[in-house]
């Protein structure tokens, strides 16, 4: 497994800059899936998000029964005792958040979630990508922790971090029996601050690096062309930058005629719908269904393929996990469905589900579910995840090693 000091996840792993103008009821479909501790952040994973230039309140059918304002005098209540007779300090500011939090907490849906707009603010810029860190994703090996790579101009490549280093010390703790996330833990932090890491290089050098924490941009997509001729494109989070990078990559594989594409959704736990049908429609034609939404068992919309479909009737396989969620599971099951590409490695996450993100007035944020989703072929996902169509699970020692063997059974698979 490897963690960014981002918020993406390589495999062997929210929004303040939109356009539109709606101000306080400003709509965006999400869904969060997990929570990973990261080295720059604690990135809240979202999947299903989709903005909705849309005024007016969402009034969901099932609710209309329910009332319009809350008695919330017993509340006032339980304060006032609690203010009498507490023998301590506290912030009332943060009482009041609480109580935010637990009315959306108790009606019994993971994904809708009341955000503080500190929390707001994180969950925004995940999805883009945007941390403090050094910039280095870190994996295991051996079990040693190491660095797996470091994104182009972050103070982890610039300081002279390499790959296959090993971290041993993180501000001279031993980082011996430390998992990933304790490791990352420690070395995220603030811009300005400052990290030493203390790493073994070649097996027997000691060297020991000071590393001055930054902002980063991680882009959402990497391509390459693999040995054989082969489109290799890792899709880490479905961002704002997912459409327009997606599309960069399946022209440079159609412009050298590649005999294959991997799509790597390991670990991706999604982001906004659009990109998803957008990544969806460079192997759909124009029309294809790619995701239907509907509220009980009204259709709310369905999202069609749309544009030249470059990557249209070339082999292609998509590589899934448990972290594959929402946006990941919403391409994969349109691909699936319509037959354009194969399903390797293991069931996805299982999240059909829709979210709103609404602003509050005092800055906060809402997340609420408005609706489900469903495949082409009329699957709803949830709790159930996608079937590979082959499943390919590594083993510890495959992680361990570095293995990739699902990565290894896509390429076989291709070069048939």
């Amino acid at each position: 497994m490897q963690k960014t000091d981002g918020v993406a996840v390589r495999q062997p792993k929210s929004k303040k800059t939109f356009a539109d103008k709606v101000g306080l009821t400003r709509r965006l479909r999400v869904g969060t899936v997990l929570i990973i501790v990261v080295v720059i952040a604690a990135a809240s994973f979202i999947g299903g998000t989709r903005i909705d230039s849309i005024v007016a309140y969402f009034h969901n059918p099932q609710n209309a029964g329910q009332p319009d304002k809350l008695d919330l005098s017993s509340l006032q209540q339980v304060y006032n005792e609690f203010r009498t007779n507490y023998d301590g300090t506290y912030d009332a500011s943060k009482l009041v958040d609480g109580a935010k939090k637990g009315l959306i907490q108790a009606a019994g849906d993971p994904y809708t979630v009341y955000f503080t707009a500190d929390e707001a603010k994180q969950f925004n810029d995940d999805l883009q990508g945007k941390f403090s860190g050094i910039g280095a994703e870190i994996g295991t090996k051996d079990s040693n922790i190491i660095v797996v790579s470091t994104l182009d101009d972050s103070p982890a490549r610039k300081t002279g971090l390499l790959t296959d280093d090993i971290i041993a010390k993180v501000n001279d703790e031993d980082t011996t029996n430390w998992t990933i996330d304790q490791t990352v833990s420690k070395i995220r932090g603030d811009k300005g601050t400052t990290v030493k890491l203390t790493v073994v290089r070649g097996g027997r050098d000691l060297k020991e690096f000071s590393i001055v924490r930054d902002d980063i941009v991680n882009p959402s997509v990497s391509s390459q062309i693999l040995d054989g001729n082969i489109g290799y494109m890792r899709i880490s989070r479905f961002a704002e930058d997912t459409t327009a990078l997606s599309a960069k990559a399946a022209d440079n594989f159609k412009s050298h005629n590649v005999k294959g594409v991997i799509l790597d959704l390991r670990g991706d736990g999604g982001g906004y719908i659009t990109a998803a049908q957008n990544v969806a429609s460079l192997w759909l034609a124009t029309g294809q269904d790619v995701v239907q939404e509907r509220t009980g068992s009204i259709v709310q919309e369905t999202l069609k393929s749309q544009g030249d479909a470059p990557l249209k009737g070339v082999p292609t396989i998509v590589l899934v996990d448990g972290g594959s969620a929402s946006a990941s599971e919403i391409v994969s099951g349109a691909l699936q469905d319509h037959k354009a590409a194969q399903l390797v490695g293991t069931k996805t996450f299982g999240k059909g589900s829709a979210q709103k993100l609404l602003d509050l007035p005092f800055g906060g944020q809402l997340k609420v579910t408005t609706e489900k989703w469903y495949t082409p072929n009329g699957r709803n996902i949830n709790k159930e995840g996608l079937v590979p169509d082959i499943e390919i699970k590594p083993s510890a020692e495959d992680i361990t090693s570095g293995n990739d063997v699902q990565k290894a059974k896509a390429v076989e698979l291709l070069n048939k």
